[in-house]
């Protein structure tokens, strides 16, 4: 079939302008070893950026997929990140390449929370969906699944020496889970409203929470013995706890009857916050010495946690304090001399250090504790910026000071204009407060100059200056060698909306909410006492109309002028006489965006009202309306010298349309906000967009063409994918819905395993029958026929047997989605699978694999396996092959490890010195000496 008419794809190359993605927190990582504190971890929207603090330079970028991150927690080795997606996914990346190897699905929503225990072996994940998931790393799989909270979950914990889980929710409850039998033993009821962090101080030993009040909660936790608890009577799992008595104390505290048998929590007191909102985030060192928290401002509060020597000695001197106060007092009186009592308070253990004030209002904030008592700080703030603070925790009155601020990269402000130089090589970004050109092939800022809130933009023939134009309605023109403002004209007394070059290149044309539309010529005029001239603009006619203008476009052959106006309609004139020529009418509402072919045949026009119309220029008759987007059609444009444009909406697309046969040819999904404007390259090979998520995105045409049935089938092939895997979970026979489930979720991915396993399992059945037949033809015929021919998947696999093909099918499905691949299976596979496990425990292939395959499926058919008799003596084969493959791999590893311990223990006595103790020691001084060296360059420098 040939192609009558091609389209190329266009794909997405970059993204840029974004410092850091306000959906997630920032967190600080270690690179290859490096210095601690130097690099921190941010969101980029899909992607995760590395930011080395000290150089302002991006070191790593972790590639996403398709949704947004939101949450990010480094190993406890420094050597792995994970990171949560919106869709509720969790991938684990590597540090040292930026590979990521381990993916888990759990979650139907946001991921909210992400905690590793402290020998980073198992995750604890939260999420908008109020489950909290518990994960095995090293097996790469799922544990289980507890249910309980109401709401969000905003902070989960593990504790170090115990098997126990704490969580917070915004459903205003604490729980304490014991993970050894999976359900909740305590929930906190003392919070009046949502809790919104939680850090564990003391060892442990105590609790503190962060409200929607100005109120830091901090609980007394006693960890109580099992047999203290022999004698009490039990509690209902996951009860919550309330006294009758009104009381302030037993209404914040948890009542003391509760299930003792592990712990019991108690109010402590409570600390003031400064600021008078919620808490927005509340986070604590490693050491668990600093706290900090803030709310919706720029205020950062840190607090200090006392140790118990250093609370001590504080209470000793208030002793002395009080007992001369006492006996001064009494001496005075005449009576006896009575010993004061001094209790220690929660004031007097935890103290306010400092308050760091940002430049602006806080996102999030993550502290580390280095050596020499300094303390790191690292603030992600709302308006795309990071700081790094450093203040010393040692001294009486500890100053923070700034020690980096990224900014040059992005933005504050959502971009509001775009443009592309003529040589394609250099992009111009405006905002509310700067605007920035950009080097389109290395995405670097060339210069950053300040402005007024820029609505629109473009360069001046020749590249060597920009015109902007401003919500104020003046008209700014940079130069962008000197990087400095040339003049701000008074051009319009509302907001200049639209900007226009006149195709001779002459002059521009501009429209504003002040209801007219100038044209202006460019000029050089000589200031005073300078010998160069420099570029102006000289106002030349005024063209007065009724309504706002929003949009106004010159036609390629200067003829006609297009205006779009606030009563939804678009005005054609002449552009000699100012006459009037046509008026398009049927939009609904305001036409936000036009734009006329490089031939003047065409006008197309984007509403507020979600259509697209493409008019004729000759008469204005309306050729195609068509529904564009879900959302107000921000910004329209032809690709240069074609019948092609692209249309960008609020409902996070971007869409490229054929104007001749009114067909749509693709979408470029990528942004996770309404997307402002977009420009197209002179040659068209490029196409820079802006959205509301502060990013700005760069897609390149590629030579691969599109072909439209094709683009249609895949389109409804992911949409039915997408609804396939929202389906109903399936359901494991004899599981009730209580506190605890299975961790997986059913995926496509899930599902194409399973298919996979069926297929390998029908194709083993098939070549099963073939090799029966052709046993039973060679009796038959009494002699050796020869083999029947096998089958073409096999040979592609290495021609190995259909059994092992199955295995390998099962092998290759990811560890994480094992379980519910299985799941989905129907049952009359499973007797055929039951067979092939015995036969690959008897060859000891893959026991453990085999036995968590064979485990699960025994627990979910049980009922079906148990009532049939064909299976007894399988079952009872599996029985007697698994328990002695298992006892025997398990001597192996035994053997093994003592052995390795016996090694450990030979070197040891040979060298007189604690394994591993050396190296540890010659890797500090290595650091030391590189500290040392590279402060000894920053001094020269």
């Amino acid at each position: 079939m040939g192609l009558t008419k091609q389209y190329l794809r266009y794909v997405s190359s970059a993204v840029f302008g974004v410092i850091g993605s306000q959906k997630a927190n920032i967190s600080y990582v270690t690179l290859r070893g490096g210095e601690r504190g130097r690099y921190v971890a941010v969101a980029a929207c899909e992607h995760v950026f590395i930011w080395d603090v000290r150089k302002g330079e991006k070191v790593l970028i972790l590639q996403g997929q398709k949704h947004e991150v939101t949450y990010l927690c480094p190993s406890p080795d420094g050597i792995h990140i994970s990171v949560g997606y919106e869709d509720g996914a969790v991938r684990i990346f590597s540090l040292m390449n930026g590979e990521s190897n381990v993916s888990f699905n759990g979650h139907k929503s946001a991921v909210s929370v992400i905690r590793y225990d402290g020998l980073g072996a198992r995750l604890v994940t939260g999420s908008k969906d109020t489950d909290v998931i518990v994960w095995d790393i090293i097996n790469e799989c799922g544990l289980y699944r507890l249910r309980g909270h109401k709401d969000v979950i905003t902070q989960a914990l593990f504790l170090k020496d115990k098997n126990l889980l704490v969580t917070s929710s915004k459903d205003s409850f604490v729980k304490w889970w014991d993970l050894d039998t999976q359900h909740c033993f305590k929930t906190m009821v003392g919070h009046r409203s949502e809790v919104w962090g939680m850090v564990l101080l003391n060892q442990e030993n105590r609790l503190l929470t962060g409200s929607a009040d100005s109120e830091l909660r901090a609980w007394d936790i006693n960890y109580l013995q099992e047999e203290k608890a022999e004698g009490e009577p039990k509690v209902k799992k996951g009860k919550t706890l309330l006294d009758d008595d009104d009381d302030e104390d037993n209404e914040e505290g948890a009542d003391e009857s509760a299930d003792e048998r592990i712990l019991s929590c108690k109010k402590a007191g409570s600390i003031l916050r400064e600021a008078r909102d919620r808490v927005v985030s509340l986070t604590a060192d490693s050491k668990a010495r600093v706290i900090a928290c803030h709310g919706n401002d720029s205020m950062l509060e840190l607090f200090t946690v006392l140790s118990e020597d250093e609370v001590q000695k504080k209470m000793t001197k208030k002793l002395k304090k009080a007992k001369k106060k006492a006996a001064k007092a009494q001496t005075d009186a005449g009576e006896e001399v009575v010993e004061p009592v001094v209790e220690s308070m929660l004031k007097d253990e935890i103290i306010r250090l400092t308050n760091i004030k940002a430049s602006a209002k806080i996102r999030w904030a993550e502290c580390l504790s280095c050596t020499g008592g300094e303390l790191k700080v690292a603030l992600l703030l709302q308006n795309n910026t990071i700081e790094t603070y450093s203040l010393k925790t040692l001294d009486k009155t500890p100053a923070a000071n700034k020690t980096a601020r990224l900014t040059i990269g992005g933005h504050r402000t959502d971009v509001r204009t775009l443009a592309f130089s003529s040589d394609n090589l250099a992009v111009l970004s405006a905002s509310g407060d700067t605007v920035k050109v950009w080097n389109r092939s290395t995405l670097q800022v060339i210069r950053t100059m300040s402005c007024e809130y820029a609505l629109c933009s473009l360069f001046v023939p020749g590249d060597r200056q920009i015109i902007l134009g401003t919500k104020s309605g003046k008209l700014q023109i940079f130069e962008l060698a000197s990087g400095s403002l040339l003049e701000t004209v008074e051009a319009h007394d509302g907001a200049l909306w639209s900007l226009c070059l006149a195709p001779d290149q002459r002059g521009i044309v501009t429209g504003s909410a002040d209801k007219t539309v100038k044209f202006w010529e460019f000029e050089l005029i000589k200031d005073e006492g300078m010998s160069q001239k420099r570029l102006s603009v000289k106002h030349r006619r005024t063209l007065q109309l009724e309504e706002d203008v929003l949009c106004v476009k010159l036609s390629p052959d200067h003829r006609l002028l297009a205006v779009s106006l606030l009563d939804c309609t678009v005005k054609v004139f002449y552009t000699d006489t100012l006459k009037f020529f046509l008026s398009l009418y049927g939009h609904k509402l305001p036409v936000l965006c036009l734009d006329i072919s490089h031939d003047n045949t065409l006008i197309a026009t984007g509403s507020a009202d979600r259509n697209v119309k493409i008019w004729g220029l000759d008469f204005g008759d309306c050729h195609r309306s068509m529904f564009a987007h879900d959302d107000s059609v921000m910004f329209l444009q032809f690709v240069p010298k074609t019948h092609l444009f692209f249309t960008s909406g609020k409902d996070k697309k971007i869409k490229q349309w054929d104007a001749d046969k009114f067909e749509h040819i693709q979408t470029l999904e990528g942004h996770h906000r309404e997307v402002w404007c977009l420009a197209i390259s002179p040659n068209g090979d490029h196409l820079v967009s802006s959205s509301h998520d502060k990013s700005l995105r760069l897609w390149e045409r590629t030579r691969e063409p599109i072909i439209l049935e094709e683009e249609r089938e895949m389109e409804r092939e992911a949409e039915f994918e997408e609804s396939m895997a929202q389906g109903d979970a399936p359901v494991v026979p004899g599981e009730t819905q209580g506190e605890a489930a299975p961790a997986g979720k059913k995926t496509v991915e899930t599902v194409k395993a399973a298919e996979r396993i069926m297929e390998a399992l029908e194709l083993y059945r098939e070549e099963t029958r073939k090799m029966e037949e052709h046993k039973y033809a060679c009796e038959h015929a009494g002699k050796e026929l020869p083999p029947p021919k096998p089958n073409p998947i096999l040979v592609a696999f290495g021609n190995v047997s259909p059994s092992r093909h199955v295995l390998d099918v099962i092998r290759k499905v990811r560890s994480s989605e094992l379980e519910v691949s299985l799941l989905v299976l129907p049952f009359p596979y499973i007797p055929e699978l039951l067979k092939l496990f015995n036969s690959y425990i008897q060859q000891g292939l893959e026991v453990e694999l085999v036995c968590r395959c064979l485990f699960f499926l025994l627990k979910i058919h049980f009922g079906q396996i148990s009532s049939n008799q064909m299976l007894l003596s399988v079952i009872d084969e599996l029985r007697t092959n698994t328990l002695s493959k298992v006892r025997q791999i398990r001597d192996v590893m035994g053997f093994n490890s003592a052995a390795l311990q016996f090694l450990q223990r030979e070197i040891e006595s040979k060298e007189d010195v604690t394994f591993f103790a050396e190296a540890t020691g010659q890797l500090k001084e290595k650091k030391k000496r590189r500290r040392r060296r590279e402060r000894a360059v920053l001094t020269i420098a």
